[in-house]
């Protein structure tokens, strides 16, 4: 084998609307009774346990600061390490690679405790994602000689190498699958072109495969990924010739195949040809389904073409094809979009119970983020509030960015906003983001209030989230108005670095 070196809306027909939160929750109540018993629910460990080590985990704490902390606390070390709690906190610290480290380590320690090669991927995740590539590596490493390394940690790896640039070291890892107990086969030569392609890498892909094409047989995912891979790079004829070549070797186009060429189409507002490419489908006898429809209307809906992008449900149904929890999340999106604020409210509180479609936390977002753009700031606490008693799904970051918008756009910066970082903190043990800490820093700069927002900075730099230089800049000129000079120059000798 070589060696690579290298007007209402309703999909099936309309639903009186109803005003009644109450009633809407008892209807949700009857159509998920039997859907719940199918799901696996969230079920945490002690909150107070979790809030114990949380407690001990100081910002910007190396990662063996944060691991004796917890191992020379008494109350810490009586808590049952269990694999439930490792996930939770492991989540809780996602985007703090130092503290979820030293939690990790923490928690291995324990001789009752052996972590599931789930716990270890995560935190391969977490590493990768922080571009901490040598101790995503040594962790590897670990996982190997305890024997639990897999295909999907594999791919984890692969594909954070690639994100932080080191493609050749992804194809490396490739190379030496025999060291980890895998073999070369056409699932880990999928995953290796798929994680070229993706990070836009499609010609040394190709060349890949031409390599090992004679020895590790392709499969239709294989040209998939080729599809994808040539339309995410803006080349579509080679992704119809790749689509050729699949049927040389004796596959045929999926549903998959054409809809991602769809996908490309949109994306250049190709709407013609993206439904003259429905019609090819349905005349292979490969009608599109879903994800196809859903698909067109997002971008329908990016172009602000809502007429159009409101016909599709429509267009759906004459191909026979059903809604999703995904379909209707978007269908929302596009309604509120498009201002028809009492339509989405009937799609979210009629028409998906009606049809037994469960909703998730992007649903509940679309209509928090719906009310906060249109100013209806109870409505929008009130769909929050259902959401964090809901047993089908939880809040994320998304959830709660709408509402910080809208605190400092209506200025509520004193109680509503502290309410509410507070549960994102406390209560759901949510990370921030990048995202996240500029929309406070910005937010808080423009409310006078630049001393908390210096504690964000100071918060996302310990934890090596390295802020825009535009947000330096505002918050440096605002601590100056303060005369905050131990501050400024903090924030200065940062920028310095920044530069350097």
């Amino acid at each position: 084998m070589p060696k690579i070196t290298v007007k209402k809306i309703s999909v099936l027909e309309v639903y009186p609307s109803k005003n009644s939160i109450s009633t809407r929750c008892l209807k949700l109540l009857n159509f998920t009774s039997n859907a719940l018993a199918n799901q696996e629910k969230y079920l945490p460990d002690s909150s107070e346990d979790i809030d114990i080590i949380v407690s001990k985990v100081k910002a910007g704490a190396s990662y063996d600061e944060t691991f004796h902390s917890l191992m020379q606390d008494q109350a810490c070390n009586t808590i049952p390490i269990s694999h439930n709690l490792v996930s939770q906190l492991l989540h809780r610290f996602k985007d703090d690679w130092k503290s979820a480290l030293g939690i990790f380590k923490w928690a291995e320690s324990h001789n009752t405790y052996m972590p599931l090669s789930d716990s270890y991927e995560t935190m391969l995740d977490i590493l990768g994602k922080m571009k901490q590539t040598e101790k995503m590596m040594s962790l590897i490493e670990q996982m190997n000689n305890h024997h639990i390394v897999t295909i999907g940690s594999i791919a984890k790896v692969m594909r954070r190498l690639c994100g932080a640039g080191k493609w050749e070291d992804a194809v490396k890892i490739f190379d030496d699958l025999h060291r980890f107990g895998l073999v070369k086969n056409t699932e880990s030569m999928n995953l290796l072109l798929d994680t070229l392609c993706k990070e836009n890498k499609v010609e040394q892909a190709r060349k890949i495969f031409l390599e090992l094409k004679s020895c590790i047989p392709p499969s239709a995912y294989t040209f998939n990924i080729f599809v994808h891979g040539w339309c995410k790079v803006n080349r579509v004829d080679e992704a119809h010739w790749s689509i050729q070549e699949m049927k040389g070797y004796g596959y045929n186009p999926s549903v998959i195949t054409y809809s991602t060429i769809i996908e490309s189409y949109c994306r250049h507002s190709n709407f013609d040809k993206a439904y003259e490419l429905l019609d090819v489908m349905q005349a292979q006898n490969c009608p599109p389904n879903v994800v196809t429809f859903t698909t067109i209307m997002c971008y329908l809906t990016k172009n602000e073409e809502f007429d159009e992008a409101l016909q599709i449900p429509k267009k759906m149904k004459l191909f026979g094809c059903k809604p999703d929890t995904l379909f209707y999340n978007a269908l929302i999106h596009t309604l509120a979009k498009s201002g028809r604020i009492q339509e989405a409210v009937d799609v979210f509180e009629d028409e998906m119970p009606s049809f037994g479609i469960l909703p998730n936390t992007s649903t509940f977002n679309s209509m928090i983020a719906m009310f906060c753009h249109h100013g209806l700031d109870q409505e929008a606490l009130n769909v929050l509030k259902e959401l964090q008693s809901s047993q089908l799904c939880r809040p994320d970051i998304q959830s709660f960015s709408p509402l910080l918008k809208m605190c400092f756009k209506k200025g509520k910066t004193d109680v509503l906003l502290g309410n509410l970082l507070d549960e994102m903190i406390n209560k759901h043990h949510l990370s921030f983001d990048l995202s996240t800490y500029t929309l406070l820093i910005h937010g808080l700069c423009r409310a006078n209030k630049c001393d908390w927002a210096y504690g964000f900075f100071k918060e996302m730099i310990d934890k090596d989230i390295t802020p825009k230089y535009y947000t330096c800049s505002l918050l440096l000129d605002e601590i100056k108005q303060n005369n905050n000079y131990v501050a400024a120059d903090h924030i200065e000798g940062y920028m310095r670095r920044m530069k350097s």
